[in-house]
């Protein structure tokens, strides 16, 4: 009764945004086709709040895609020695799928394929339970994790060489999209320092550019023979030498030559935090999709709105359809970035990625068709 009492305030609450002339989310936004926000998936302690922010926050501001970064946060029953501690249930995504499906917004589950397998002294689930898949199985994960460092650990990486890889993450890429009942899924593949490794017995010597766009592949063939799309994050396919722009927000181990390798039908979530860049030009003249990806300064997302309508209003009939819109990204958590945007956080200043996700969609409203 409690369950169905919360469905019957969701869809009253959001037909009544739907009502409003300033918060209309009944049609597609011709102007930004994309208004998306990206998220750690909450623990089921905070997921009545966090639905509340759905339907009170996002949906009138006119988002309409939630990238939800699920990881093993969730119960899976293909792979149950995966699960975190404190995931999220079945039932628990389909209360997140109602929900959005009453305010019109669709959502894309996240795990982090390839890239992402530890963080700083913590290995992943994947790699702590079958460590058989490490790309670098000799560099340990030290007990007090600092950056540099002479392993250039960043995060671990599996090999996508390994005959029994696919196999499980497959599982539970199926189970994410079946359970989030999405047509689309995001792998993540961003930061990936450690691949074609020569340590490794599968990868050592060949091209990392190859061995990067064969995994794009792979996931890429498998969602698209269930109808269903990946997103990935674009920055392994920036040359980070040549531009500038870095090995984080760019390549520094030659993955970027892969840009030419993968399917034209891969969506590209072009992340850039101190500048507004231009390279969703790049992917677009390259025959991708691509969206823009601010983090944590206002300024900046502002003025990447700006470009992405400048975009898609002086292109040509070829290119303009390529650049599908924004997407916020936030790193701190689900429960962290609720505490301070609802005000709970101590301190003068606001977390900068909540003045940032004011800032996108206070510019993306002043050139919405919605409005």
């Amino acid at each position: 009764m409690k369950y169905l009492l919360s469905l019957l305030l969701i869809s009253v609450g959001c037909t009544l945004y739907s009502q409003n002339a300033e918060t209309l989310i009944q049609k597609p936004d011709k102007t930004l086709p994309v208004r998306g926000f990206c998220i750690s998936a909450p623990k089921p302690a905070k997921l009545d709040e966090f639905i509340r922010f759905i339907t009170e926050e996002l949906a009138p501001r006119q988002i309409n895609t939630l990238i939800l970064m699920v990881n093993y946060d969730f119960r899976f029953e293909s792979h149950p020695e995966l699960n975190e501690e404190g995931a999220l249930s079945k039932a628990d995504a389909k209360r997140l799928v109602e929900t959005c499906r009453k305010c019109n917004i669709t959502i894309i589950p996240e795990l982090d394929l390839l890239g992402h397998q530890s963080w700083e002294a913590t290995s992943g689930a994947l790699l702590r339970v079958y460590p058989e898949f490490d790309e670098t199985p000799l560099v340990k994960i030290p007990e007090k994790y600092v950056w540099p460092n002479s392993d250039g650990l960043y995060c671990k990486s599996y090999c996508p060489l390994h005959p029994g890889v696919h196999k499980i993450v497959f599982d539970l890429v199926d189970e994410l999209c079946d359970a989030f009942e999405s047509d689309s899924f995001h792998a993540g593949m961003d930061e990936v320092f450690y691949i074609g490794e020569s340590q490794c017995p599968r990868c050592s010597g060949k091209d990392k550019a190859e061995l990067f766009a064969g995994e794009v592949t792979a996931i890429r063939d498998h969602l698209s023979g269930k109808g269903r799309r990946l997103w990935i994050w674009g920055d392994r396919l920036i040359d980070g030498k040549t531009t500038g722009i870095g090995e984080w927000e760019g390549s520094f181990n030659n993955t970027y030559r892969a840009i030419d390798m993968i399917p034209r039908d891969v969506m590209i979530c072009d992340w850039h935090y101190d500048r507004p860049d231009q390279t969703p030009v790049y992917f677009a003249m390259k025959g991708f999709d691509v969206v823009t990806c601010p983090w944590n300064n206002a300024s900046s997302a502002a003025m990447q709105v700006q470009d992405m309508l400048k975009f898609r209003d002086h292109s040509s009939a070829e290119m303009k359809d390529h650049f599908m819109g924004m997407v916020q990204t936030v790193w701190s958590g689900a429960e962290q970035f609720l505490d301070s945007f609802y005000g709970r956080k101590t301190g003068k200043d606001e977390n900068p990625e909540v003045s940032c996700f004011r800032s996108l969609c206070g510019e993306m409203k002043k050139s919405s068709d919605l409005k």
